[in-house]
């Protein structure tokens, strides 16, 4: 088991960098560390390695989002509580008993989103969305160099289950940010590609749209959750391979470039799954300005919880996919 998640410990790495839709500066200099070659940052954020192709006939944009789902601080209130905003899709009911970690200019603070013991209800006491960080009010808080719009993440720890499936938090979209960087390394493809990690995307795809004013590719793709494993796509499950996210809440991926990778697949005898979710992906805001796309994904169980779940081995098979991908179109 040890070795296994050796060979993926800078996935974890990387999804323990604190980093929310807005405030990506720490994940995108982890990423750089990763990459090991220059790439560079647009006035928003977005980071970008473009490789030359061999033939450089077509362009190709490939993105994978750097923000996870948290919180920015609102206001500090009197009794030292600290008053929080959500950043993207949070699911509240798991919000009471959680660790949290309040980011600062001055470091890393650790606090906790308490919970109503069952021994109180019957007084009355109801569950207020605040963040203790132990502090009796203002001056301390103060003291602990917190302020408002400093921003909270979920405190990350990380199993794995059987042998083979990472818990996580943040693995949505950093799972996608470590494809690009493990499919980014000896490269040769055939195409002009441009390897970008966007910001902004659990608050409206705000990066790529960026992306969209710069760029005029053939083909955008998205690397991005998959969320199962529901009633609409029960069939999709983890460990059968990454995902054709064939459709979802803001786009259609093209089909003409489906059966291209579906027959990669079966060429290179990796396993494929095509479904159907929800929510929305980075490049299906390329689809308005006139360019195909298709979302690439793995399945993620419990997707933007504190226990995301994935499978090391369709990670494995997702990259493996798009490199030859990137080398063939």
């Amino acid at each position: 088991m040890e070795g296994r998640i050796e060979k993926f410990k800078g996935l974890v790495s990387l999804c323990e960098v604190p980093g929310v839709s807005g405030r990506e500066e720490l994940v995108r200099e982890e990423i750089c560390k990763m990459l090991g070659e220059l790439a560079k940052t647009d006035k928003i954020g977005n980071l970008i390695l473009e490789k030359k192709g061999t033939e450089g006939k077509k362009q190709v944009i490939i993105m994978a989002h750097m923000d996870e789902i948290g919180f920015y601080v609102s206001s500090l209130r009197a009794d030292g509580k600290l008053e929080i905003k959500n950043v993207g899709g949070i699911i509240e009911e798991t919000l009471p008993g959680s660790f949290v970690q309040v980011v600062t200019r001055k470091g890393v603070v650790d606090g906790v989103i308490g919970a109503v013991p069952p021994h109180l209800k019957s007084d009355g006491v109801v569950f207020e969305k605040v963040v203790d960080v132990g502090a009796k009010g203002y001056e301390e808080l103060e003291s602990l160099g917190i302020a408002v719009m400093d921003f909270v993440v979920f405190k990350k720890n990380h199993a794995l289950l059987n042998g083979e499936l990472l818990a996580m938090r943040s693995l949505d979209d950093r799972f996608g940010c470590f494809a690009l960087i493990e499919a980014s390394k000896g490269l040769v493809p055939k195409s002009d590609i441009i390897f970008a990690w966007t910001v902004q995307e659990e608050v409206g795809l705000r990066g790529a749209k960026a992306l969209a004013h710069t760029y005029s590719p053939d083909l955008a793709i998205a690397i991005d959750s998959f969320a199962c494993c529901s009633k609409t796509n029960g069939h999709i499950k983890l460990g059968n391979g990454p995902v054709v996210r064939i459709y979802d809440n803001s786009s259609i991926s093209n089909f003409e470039v489906v059966d291209i990778i579906t027959n990669l697949a079966k060429e290179e005898g990796i396993p494929l799954q095509i479904g159907v979710t929800g929510g929305g992906n980075d490049a299906s805001v390329f689809v308005e300005k006139g360019v195909p796309m298709v979302a690439l994904s793995v399945p993620v169980k419990y997707l933007h919880s504190q226990v995301e779940m994935i499978s090391l081995s369709d990670l494995e098979n997702l990259i493996k996919l798009l490199k030859r991908f990137l080398e063939v179109f």
